[in-house]
Formats: structure tokens, sequence, C-alpha cells
């Protein structure tokens, strides 16, 4: 073959804008905790993360990793009760889908905050509730 190869010369390429993709991705999944307690502001008139207080809404002290609907003295919906006992667990994940749309992981849910459609917001929120262990 003469001339100059095209698809050689990119070789290794793909694996290296992968490794750039996953680094990126995993930066952004991490969130800015301090961004995520201005957010948490949002929540903060029906839940509390100072204390294990429940308010109209639960205390979110050690949310994440808990178990759902697990927390003691407060009083959950039947739907967010049959959630917890499939063996749910508040992680990143869970955590990010029931922010985004409350309702569309609980039908019936107590909670009547709509959700945060912005990912970053999201995230970061995320990452200010992991520092309230």
């Amino acid at each position: 073959m003469t001339g100059y190869d095209v698809r050689g010369s990119f070789k290794g390429c793909g694996l290296a804008i992968a490794a750039f993709l996953l680094a990126a991705g995993s930066a952004q999944a991490d969130g800015d905790a301090a961004k995520g307690e201005q957010v948490f502001k949002k929540c903060m008139a029906c839940h509390t993360v100072s204390d294990k207080t429940n308010k109209v809404g639960p205390s979110l002290v050690g949310i994440v990793g808990r178990p759902v609907a697990s927390v003691e003295d407060y009083k959950y919906s039947d739907d967010m009760k049959a959630y917890g006992a499939t063996g749910a667990v508040w992680d990143e994940a869970a955590l990010q889908a029931y922010l985004e749309k409350p309702k569309a992981v609980v039908a019936k849910t107590k909670m009547a905050f709509a959700g945060l459609n912005k990912e970053d917001e999201r995230e970061d929120l995320i990452a200010f509730l992991k520092t309230k262990m």
C-alpha cells in the first residue's frame, strides 16, 4: 500500500479519548459540596442535616448509604415504606433518580417538591449530603 494510512495513525486514539472521557465523567460525578450547600437551601424548610431531628421530612443526616424509609420516628407514606421493603438503599444512583423526579420513583411520596432538573445541582447536593454523616 502506498501513501499515508490514516487508520494506523489513529490507532490507540480511541482508547485515549475513552480514558479522558471516563476521567472527566468521574470528576463531574463527584459534585461540589459547597455548591450543594446552596442547593440544600431548597430543602431546608422540610429537612435538616445538622442533627437527627425530623421536620416535615425526615432528617437527611447520614442519608447516603442508608436504607430507604429507615429513619426512626418518621411516618413515611405507604409507597415509601414499600420501596424501602425492597431493600433499596439511598446510594448515589437512587438519590440522583429521586432528586430528579421524586414521584417517578415513589408515586405517593409525602414530598411535595417537584425535583431538581439540573444534573449538576443533584450531584452537588449529593456531595454536600455525603459530608453530613
